[in-house]
């Protein structure tokens, strides 16, 4: 660090220097007429944020899609068709489409508004307030008024304003979680640091958006708003760009391919027409470029965008029934395609809940089972049984450390337990009830002084009276196992006290480096009875000497059981798992085994060790590490930046602040609703409501199930409207061969204009909308994520496409030829007839297509019947082209003619080719894969 940057760190400086530097008395903080001219000069202490979007801008960016632009390119095509024609009755393809258009949109925009809806219900309701010294008296203002120079008042359940330099603290401890990460609160300290340190090394400052769970202090403002460390970060997030998610990609990638392939077909087929048809006016020109527009239209799946919106909507709605709040469609899909989970460990991983694990005394170790603030649990010996003296042992240390701690633990009138104070000394409160002696302390005893905390004494201690022993005064002490060990003399062993030698010293160091290399936080707890004549009020130091060891805690922020198990399930989806945290490495290497995400061994990284690394060298150290450790808000984001350039597609899990900034980069965004700040939940793409990190499995399953029924609909519309191009453009160029160009028509057509428009709206709709819900084919966690490089519609899926689209075109002119004069089978019926013939058999053929695309491998009839709104869709469809065949009305309105009861069977018959040739290739595919 430069002389200049070391000059403009508060941590580096003297606070007194500090406070005259910023114009303030430390006694008397600053006059009201001061703070007002300085926060009119400043600006208010807020993090800077977008502007919000008016609502109709949201409505039309729903627009914004190639796929969008190419429908709405049909709309204009299908009108100055309806012109040329003399615009007789509703241009009807014009305004199905513009319907399909506007429902997308509608759709997009309000299950986004319901997203930010319940983005807001999460967010915290109660505007924050700071104590600061004005004029020399205390008072409460709003945070957002604070300035630089304001002296701040710290106190127990405090929220910290502004980013300030300590003047004074009394075993002040702060919560850092969500600007460091750390799980552990931190014991703060005024003095100056003499070198440079890491954020949550700076023990003589407090930062915005923490937490005082702890003691007192006082602190001058240094930096409020965009200037203090949130908003360092907040200006990071602002500056990371937000990526389309893979489904965005791809859909937009098979607009711009469909927009080319449309008007490529089209310009083929009316050109073909016109080589072979005898154009005699104007009126056959219109017919023919017409059929061009309407063809151009049965290739676009207009469908496609109104179907993708209702699918994820849907999915949307089944997730949130589940506690994921998703705020943007396309994100749910995202979940399913995710290789890798990157997630905080504190409150994600983690219960945020501190846990006394072990306790060791000189009768051995015992284990209290059970997990966070609910005191629900045993306490155990390691081996054997536990016996009175034992018993007596953890009744002391357990009591002792309740004794020695000002935290509280209260039942919620819902059954809930939540504590007040700090962590770690609700957690010997926990584990005291847990061996049902709690009432009894409390009525043993009663504090009549305390000896707080510092950082320089690490260890406190309470005087409290013992109405057992005839009110006799004694001092109970918790602290550094180090610290406190140098202050005894004897050692509690049953019921008895025994004097601490060498021997005991080294076994009970032995103990705390058993319970260290289990990545357990150490605390010691000492007592001592006060000699006749001594009295409480005595000096500190005569009053800690002489004390009676009775035995060390391990304690840890205990891993989630469910999300052990969303780990397992994540594994056998082929994703990988990572952890990223700002806690220790040996801790953080402790979770991440017992959550199984990494074996013994395992390599950690920490921020220092990233600084060093380059790009390159970062990416290949990505390769094999699972866990990192000690890392900062840039460290995340260049680990998911490695990630996202190997060709990964990743997820970020995390709750503090620090997180936003990855959380923003990575493909989708997934912040905690209870435990996330603001900004995180701002940053995401999906919210967890319950912090329960199984709920992303959950996700993950719902988008892999998604991205199969995507699959699924778009295999059968593309086959389907391949099938109607191939009619089209094999009757134009066959036409000779089936007996069309003697039909006595000008214009060779297999089918018309409106029979096509027709066909698109029955079977591109209700059937493929049907799809979309359709139960998963076999286990979707069983199958590997799929590559960054494969495409929804790979190479594999267009030549099924232009298969089944072949076989379905064979199948209509076959059906036409069979009821045509002349061709290649003679025939007896009109052109009317037989065209009427071929258009029941591609609406038949559409609807066995849907059977057929419910799987690529897999028989139709396997679970033939588990999608009732499937068969319900081909039911309608029926029904409909029965309408369209037998009544009047829709006869003159689209060219028809009723069929005769054999002509239907016939016509169901052919339709269902398309049904035993797709059987017959998944079939052979089933045995070569077998074979092999």
């Amino acid at each position: 660090m430069t002389h200049a940057a070391a000059r403009d760190d508060p941590s580096l400086r003297d606070a007194g220097e500090v406070a005259r530097a910023l114009g303030t008395d430390l006694a008397r903080g600053l006059t009201s007429a001061e703070a007002a001219r300085r926060l009119a000069r400043d600006g208010p202490n807020e993090l800077r944020s977008a502007p919000p979007v008016p609502a109709w801008r949201r409505f039309l960016a729903q627009f914004r899609d190639p796929l969008i632009y190419l429908l709405l390119a049909a709309i204009a095509i299908s009108l100055v068709a309806w012109l040329l024609e003399g615009r007789g009755g509703w241009p009807v393809d014009a305004v199905v489409i513009a319907l399909i258009v506007v429902l997308n949109a509608v759709l997009g925009y309000v299950q986004e508004a319901k997203a930010e809806s319940a983005v807001a219900a999460l967010a915290r309701m109660t505007a924050v307030t700071s104590a600061v010294l004005r004029e020399g008296e205390l008072r409460r203002v709003p945070s957002d008024e604070l300035v630089r120079g304001d002296v701040l008042a710290l106190g127990e359940g405090d929220s910290v304003g502004a980013d300030a330099r300590l003047v004074q603290a009394a075993a002040l401890r702060v919560q850092e979680a969500s600007l460091t990460g750390e799980s552990v609160a931190v014991l703060k300290d005024p003095a100056t640091l003499s070198e440079p340190a890491a954020l949550g090394d700076r023990l003589g400052m407090v930062f915005k958006g923490t937490a005082v769970v702890q003691g007192t202090g006082r602190a001058v403002v240094t930096a409020t708003g965009m200037a203090t460390e949130m908003g360092a970060i907040a200006g990071m997030l602002e500056a990371t760009r937000e990526e389309p998610t893979p489904l965005q990609r791809e859909v937009a990638r098979i607009g711009r391919m469909l927009g080319i392939a449309v008007v490529v077909i089209a310009a083929i087929v009316v050109a073909a027409v016109v080589a072979i048809s005898d154009i005699r006016g104007a009126a056959d020109l219109i017919t023919v470029l017409l059929l061009g527009v309407s063809l151009a239209v049965a290739a676009v799946p207009e469908g496609l965008p109104a179907i993708l919106s209702v699918v994820l909507a849907l999915g949307v709605q089944r997730l949130a029934k589940r506690n994921a709040i998703v705020k943007k469609l396309s994100s749910v899909e995202t979940l399913g395609s995710a290789s890798v989970i990157c997630s905080d460990k504190t409150g994600t991983l983690t219960r945020s809940e501190m846990t006394i694990e072990r306790v060791m005394t000189a009768s051995g170790g015992t284990r209290v089972t059970g997990v966070g603030y609910a005191p629900e649990g045993h306490v155990v010996r390691d081996e054997g049984e536990r016996g009175a003296a034992q018993l007596a042992e953890d009744i002391v240390v357990l009591s002792g450390g309740s004794l020695a701690g000002n935290a509280d633990l209260r039942q919620t009138a819902e059954g809930v337990w939540e504590i007040h104070g700090d962590p770690t000394e609700a957690a010997f409160l926990v584990a005291e009830r847990k061996l049902g002696v709690d009432e009894r302390r409390r009525r043993r005893f009663s504090r009549v002084r305390e000896i707080p905390f510092t950082s320089e004494r690490k260890m406190m201690s309470a005087i409290e009276i013992d109405h057992e022993q005839g009110d006799r005064p004694v001092v109970v002490s918790k602290g550094a196992p180090d610290v406190l060990l140098s202050r005894c003399t004897r050692v509690r062993k049953g019921m008895e006290v025994v004097d601490l030698d060498e021997t005991w010293r080294r076994r009970i160091l032995a103990d705390v480096d058993t319970l260290s290399d289990a990545a357990l936080r150490t605390l010691a707890v000492a007592y001592r009875p006060l000699e006749a004549g001594e009295r409480p009020e005595a000096p500190d130091a005569a009053l800690e000497r002489n004390l009676i060891f009775a035995g060390t805690v391990g304690i840890i922020d205990p891993p989630r059981e469910e999300a052990a198990a969303a780990i397992r399930e994540a594994h056998r989806a082929g994703i990988r798992v990572i952890m990223i945290t700002g806690d220790h490495p040996r801790t953080a290497t402790r979770i991440a085994s017992d959550l199984g995400i990494v074996g013994p061994g395992a390599p950690v990284l920490t921020g220092l060790e990233i600084d060093r690394l380059d790009d390159a060298a970062l990416a290949a150290a990505v390769r094999g590490t699972s866990v990192y450790a000690r890392v900062a808000p840039q460290h995340k984001l260049r680990i998911v930046d490695a990630l996202q350039a190997d060709g990964h597609i990743v997820a970020m899990t995390g709750d503090g602040v620090n997180d936003a900034p990855a959380l923003k980069s990575a493909d989708i965004g997934v912040a905690m609703g209870v435990s996330g700040t603001e900004v995180t939940k701002q940053a995401a793409r999906m919210i967890l409501a319950d912090d329960n990190f199984a709920t992303i499995v959950t996700a993950v399953r719902e988008g892999r199930g998604i991205f199969s029924n995507i699959r699924k609909f778009l295999r059968y519309l593309l086959s389907s409207n391949m099938g109607e191009v191939l009619t089209v453009f094999l009757g134009v160029v066959l036409a000779g061969a089936i007996g069309l160009a003697g039909a006595g028509e000008a214009v060779v057509l297999p089918l018309l204009a409106t029979q096509i428009l027709w066909i698109n709206l029955i079977t591109d709709s209700g059937p493929a909308l049907a799809m979309g819900v359709d139960p998963p084919a076999g286990d979707v966690m069983a199958r590997k994520p799929r590559r960054l490089t494969e495409r929804v519609i790979d190479a594999r899926m267009w030549a099924v496409v232009i298969e089944t689209g072949l076989v379905m075109a064979a199948a209509t002119l076959v059906t036409m030829d069979y009821y045509l004069p002349g061709g290649l089978i003679a025939g007896t019926h009109d052109l009317d007839n037989a065209r009427t013939a071929a258009f029941t058999v591609l609406v038949f053929a559409q609807l066995f297509n849907c059977l057929n695309a419910r799987s690529d491998t897999a028989s139709a009839f396997r679970s033939l019947f588990a999608n009732r709104w499937l068969w319900g869709a081909i039911v309608m469809s029926v029904l409909l082209q029965i309408a369209v065949v037998h009544v009047g009305v829709l006869n003159v309105a689209f060219g028809t003619v009723p069929l005769a009861a054999d002509q239907w069977l016939v016509c169901v018959a052919m339709g269902s080719v398309v049904l035993w040739y797709t059987e017959l290739r998944k079939w052979l595919g089933r045995r070569g894969r077998e074979a092999v």
